[in-house]
């Protein structure tokens, strides 16, 4: 299968190069494919990758992941062309952050969220929202800190969340879906919570797992 990657990132990097470890074929999407950060990194993940802009990559991936800073996320939209997302699997990993006052903070809540407005841009997708509350280690290594950080995902179509859920499973990740795309408001809230806590801490590596009796 073929992914494209929009960002380039810390995020994106470390998802392109761990999908490309498990097989898939990987373009990474970027303002700038030629950057020296770009070709480093075909170079490191190696075997199916590869690097264009984002339209390119939106046009190469049967599956979709949007890693773009929030900031930039609807000009990359933009630039790849909302066509070349229609019917396809979008996993929505970006947060609406906006610097506060003691650090980083949601610029959307409550009401709406990051992975709705995404779905609004891109109405013929299938937007799933998965793998934004927690460092990008733990994305593809879940029981990186000694136990296994429980991933969060929700989306419109039923169908769409089962086949991300594949990709989340080969990661090790255990997988709780909350339903609607209008969940994001929690997954989001969720980085709040992670980033407050990562303020205090001063610690980057946690994540968070729900105790439950099965």
């Amino acid at each position: 299968m073929k992914i494209g990657v929009l960002g380039t990132g810390q995020v994106g990097q470390v998802l392109g190069a761990s999908l490309v470890g498990l097989g898939y074929e990987v373009m990474i999407g970027s303002r700038d494919p030629n950057s020296q950060k770009v070709k480093d990194w075909v170079a490191h993940a190696a075997g199916g990758s590869s690097a264009g802009t984002f339209e390119e990559a939106a046009a190469f991936g049967q599956i979709i992941i949007l890693a773009t800073q929030w900031a930039g996320t609807a000009n990359a939209i933009e630039l790849a062309g909302a066509a070349n997302f229609a019917g396809k699997i979008v996993i929505d990993v970006t947060n609406p952050l906006k610097d506060g006052p003691n650090g980083p903070e949601l610029a959307i809540g409550f009401s709406d969220s990051g992975g709705e407005t995404v779905q609004r841009l891109l109405p013929a997708a299938k937007v799933v929202k998965a793998w934004n509350h927690v460092p990008a280690a733990l994305m593809v290594s879940p029981h990186l800190l000694g136990e296994t950080a429980d991933m969060f995902i929700c989306g419109n179509d039923a169908a769409a969340k089962q086949k991300v859920t594949i990709i989340l499973k080969a990661f090790g990740c255990p997988v709780i879906d909350l339903g609607g795309i209008e969940q994001a408001r929690l997954t989001e809230a969720l980085t709040g919570l992670w980033i407050r806590y990562m303020v205090i801490s001063g610690n980057w590596q946690h994540a968070f797992k729900l105790i439950r009796k099965d």
